[in-house]
């Protein structure tokens, strides 16, 4: 409050009048201070009194009814007339609320008795810059939960919602609309839907202010994720429809842009019949900036579809029923429960070959060039045929609920070389990549002579997992007709490397081949006789319908040939351009939305959307191949391929940030065939698009065969080398993954390959990069002297003496004593085997001609190597020579050498910068 007096307008000229009334201001109390220049007529003085209010309110803290009287006098500032006066108090509003809590049992409800009043009064203040600042002060109290909830329903709400109404300000029914939408994740679904919901709905229909509804629509989705999904499909998603078809282009931008919050609102089946077909009328917008944000939004929305049996998430919808969530439990693994609402890292993703087509489950927090995170689509949703499982089912042998629909299970679980008496239900069922991903076949009808001439029986397993009514003892069964046996095998083709989809593919083709054949007369006279509607059906499992097919499977090359018009059967030559547009459709999301996401590389769309499509498609590609699955790769194939290619680097730059999420999603052998090309590609490209593949080429290569992954050895060093030699944080990047690396590779591998190149890295100009270089160091010594024989390790030793301790430069002796000190914190080395191999020499550098050789020696000496208990209860000879060294240290020359001499380890501890500091002038 001094301050405060020279700012009076009736400050006196003289200096000693000055300081008489300077010293006179020192005489009053705070609360005499607060009166004296509440009521100046200078603004300025009023503007450092609301200021400064916090400050009274601390030195009167201790007596209750000072503090009651500065907040009553809060009260009447105000009221003041100066707009910057409001706005300045408004700012100190949550300060002085915080204090208040935390002072309240001396302080008892004065922020709900003096200070919320003033917050809500000035959101409807004339004054723009005043109703900012308390809109700002509310969503901060919210924020802070310094604002009891029985305030928030009767004094926050109730005077919102009157600002919203008819006849109110337009600007002010606007801003009240926006924050309405942004408290409600602050108070949750209850009061949102009680009290905000139904006035959030009017002002969806807002026919006069276009404002109001585009605020509306721009904060459409997150209204939808708090009220839930019965609030969101009965009462907004008809007000969604009509924004979405509104005049005004800005309005239908915002609810493009929130279109993937809404979509995770609802249910999967107005997510597809519905939100799909108002999503294309978006994306064929007349308006460009409409267009634009709808193509933005359509990998997210995409990525809406994500069925969790195959993406391996899951998350908790509202109205799943009890007994959906029972089929979902029987489908998790009974040691390892998975939370709902869990996603699955990448690294808990195996990488052994034979486990290569298992689940795949990715983090959400996204790397910001990795792409859009796929929201995932509840476990017990009853519009999947079934569910895609990518986790070995435990229980699935075993429990009778399996039976159930909505349960996949496998017809037969046949051990090789047991006879079908002896086979018992397996505890775990087998995981094969074509029961777990493959396109869900149709039901179809086997011919019964078929499965008599074929001579063999269904084993006891194949009769346990056919359901009781789809296969009984006298069952009249047909043949499933052409068109349905080559959509079968067009879906299985693409997997055919895999033994059991190759198998699968064998009885389809076998079967087509028999339906061909003029001499099956009876079978065809079946066929006509009884429609294959009529007849009980039959699905054709994997395990079941091999057995029943044996005869035709001797035949599998024919029937193959057929496929690929090789064969004399008669039949068209090859596929036609119907039939492979055909092969890349799914059935995971509605087509056209996969076709508008696949047409976002055609160079039209940067002409009439936007210059950035390519990056956008590129961005979203992850969350999209999550969704459709590995099984659907081929629709992707091509587009990922194109936009790799790209002529904008940030395209590239964008697949290369994300390209080990791709790999998980994948697979081992999918990566090995379509990501490695593109992948090498990368390396060569420009930093900016290496920087993405370097920051997770540990994570990439981890994915790849040990063979496969032994030829990118030969090309680490390359990253040494760089557009840019200033671009130091390139070489950082490589040695923190080259301590990651060190896990993948043999002792051999890591002394040929990874030694030279963190050698290099320790003798880099940059400080930084030296000291991840050294931590990398001493890992690789930890890795090689674990090794049996430890020789690698013992040779690398020897080198970082020879190369380090001797170097003439004294920068690399420098060098030496930092590796030195990694290995003794990080314990990379026993104690006993440090004193054995490195300590003597890191002592001779005791008499190096170089102070801050010495300096550096003396700290690690005294404040890293005592502190070791080795070194402190050992009386060896070793303890003797450190003991002696030190000695020899405190009676140096240099006097900065014999203060971290002669300091005790624990009154001071060098830190990182420090050293980085003594070390940055090489």
């Amino acid at each position: 409050m001094a301050d405060l007096s020279l700012l009076q307008e009736d400050l006196p000229e003289d200096a000693d009048g000055s300081l008489d009334f300077v010293s006179q201001d020192d005489m009053l109390t705070p609360l005499g201070r607060l009166d004296k220049y509440a009521a100046s007529e200078n603004v300025f003085n009023r503007q450092m009194v609301a200021r400064s209010l916090l400050d009274t309110l601390r030195e009167v803290c201790d007596d209750e009814r000072d503090c009651i009287a500065v907040l009553e006098r809060i009260s009447r500032l105000a009221d003041d007339s100066e707009p910057t006066v409001r706005a300045e108090l408004m700012e100190q509003v949550p300060h002085i609320a915080l204090f208040c809590q935390e002072n309240r049992p001396a302080i008892p409800y004065a922020f709900s008795k003096y200070l919320l009043p003033i917050v809500v009064r000035y959101l409807a203040d004339q004054n723009n810059q005043v109703r900012k600042t308390s809109q700002a002060a509310l969503l901060a109290l919210l924020e802070q939960e310094l604002i009891e909830r029985f305030d928030v329903e009767t004094k926050v709400c109730p005077v919102l919602v009157e600002l919203t109404a008819p006849d109110s300000n337009d600007d002010v029914k606007t801003e009240a609309v926006a924050i309405m939408c942004k408290m409600a994740p602050m108070v949750g679904k209850d009061i949102t839907e009680r009290l905000i919901l139904p006035r959030f709905c009017e002002m969806c229909c807002d026919c006069r202010m276009f404002h109001v509804r585009k605020v509306c629509a721009a904060n459409f989705g997150d209204i939808c994720s708090v009220v839930g999904q019965q609030a969101t499909e009965e009462m907004l998603l008809p007000r969604f429809f009509q924004l979405c078809s509104d005049n005004v282009w800005g309005v239908r931008k915002a609810c493009a842009e929130c279109f993937m919050a809404v979509s995770c609102a609802t249910c999967q089946e107005i997510r597809r019949t519905k939100l799909s077909a108002l999503f294309i009328n978006l994306i064929s917008d007349p308006s460009r900036w409409v267009r634009q944000a709808a193509f933005q939004s359509l990998g997210p929305f995409i990525s809406t579809f994500a069925n969790p049996s195959s993406s391996g998430q899951y998350f908790k919808e509202e109205n799943k029923s009890s007994e959906d969530t029972s089929v979902e439990d029987k489908n998790r693994t009974r040691d390892e429960e998975v939370p709902e609402d869990a996603q699955i890292r990448p690294e808990d993703v195996p990488t052994d070959p034979t486990v290569s087509n298992s689940s795949v489950k990715l983090e959400g927090a996204p790397d910001p060039d990795i792409g859009a995170e796929s929201p995932r689509k509840p476990p017990g949703d009853s519009s999947l045929p079934c569910p895609l499982s990518s986790e070995p089912h435990q229980e699935a042998a075993s429990n009778e609920d399996d039976k159930k629909p909505g349960t996949c299970r496998s017809a037969s679980r046949l051990e090789v070389g047991a006879s079908a008496q002896d086979s018992a239900p397996l505890d775990q069922e087998l995981y094969n990549s074509f029961h777990f991903w493959r396109t869900p076949l149709p039901e179809i009808d086997l011919d019964v002579e078929l499965e008599q001439g074929s001579g063999n029986k269904l084993g006891p397993e194949g009769l346990e997992g056919m359901p009781e009514a789809t296969a009984p003892a006298s069952a009249n069964i047909t043949m499933a007709t052409r068109k349905e046996l080559e959509e079968m095998i067009e879906n299985l083709e693409p997997h055919i490397d895999d033994p059991d989809v190759k198998a699968q593919v064998d009885v389809l083709a076998a079967a087509l081949r028999a339906s061909s054949l003029d001499a099956c007369d009876e079978a065809s006279e079946a066929a006509r006789r009884a429609p294959q509607d009529e007849l009980p059906g039959c699905r054709l499992d994997h395990g079941t319908a091999g057995p029943l097919m044996s005869e035709a499977v001797e035949n599998m090359e024919s029937a193959l040939r057929y496929i690929h018009d090789d064969s004399d059967s008669g039949t068209s030559g090859g596929f036609s351009p119907d039939e492979e547009r055909r092969a890349k459709v799914q059935d995971v999301v509605p087509q056209a939305l996969l076709d508008q996401y696949l047409s976002m590389t055609d160079p039209s769309r940067a002409q009439t959307v936007d210059t950035e499509i390519a990056k956008h498609c590129a961005y979203s590609l992850p969350g999209v191949a999550l969704t459709l699955g590995r099984q659907n790769w081929h629709c992707l194939r091509e587009t990922y391929e194109t936009l790799a290619s790209d002529m904008q680097w940030k395209v590239r730059r964008t697949l290369a940030f994300s390209i080990h999420e791709l790999a998980v999603i994948l697979g081992d052998q999918l990566t090995a065939a379509d990501l490695v090309p593109i992948f090498n590609g990368f390396l060569k490209d420009l930093d900016e698009v290496r920087i993405g593949v370097l920051k997770h080429l540990h994570d990439f290569l981890k994915l790849l065969h040990i063979d496969k992954r032994r030829e990118y050895l030969y090309q680490l060093q390359e990253f040494l080398v760089t557009d840019n030699s200033r671009n130091w944080r390139f070489r950082a990047e490589l040695a923190e993954q080259l301590i990651l690396l060190l896990e993948l590779y043999s002792p051999r591998d890591i002394y040929d390959y990874l030694r030279p190149i963190a050698l290099n890295l320790c003798a880099d100009k940059v400080s930084s990069v030296r000291w991840i270089s050294y931590k990398l160091v001493g890992e690789m010594v930890r890795k090689l002297h674990r090794a049996a024989p430890p020789t690698f390790g013992v040779d690398l030793i020897r080198e970082l003496v020879e190369s380090f301790g001797r170097c003439p430069r004294w920068s690399g002796r420098q060098a030496f004593v930092f590796v030195c000190q990694t290995v003794i914190e990080d314990e990379c080395l026993p104690m006993d085997q440090f004193a054995m191999h490195l300590m003597p020499h890191l002592l001779t550098l005791a008499n190096d001609r170089v102070p801050n050789v010495r300096v550096l020696l003396a700290k690690t000496l005294r404040q890293t190597l005592l502190e070791k208990e080795y070194f402190l209860t050992s009386a060896s000879c070793h303890q003797e020579a450190v003991e002696q060294t030190i000695m020899a240290l405190q009676m140096d020359r240099d006097s900065d050498v014999k203060y971290f001499a002669s300091i005790h380890p624990a009154s001071t501890k060098i830190s990182e910068d420090a050293m980085s500091t003594a070390s940055s002038t090489y």
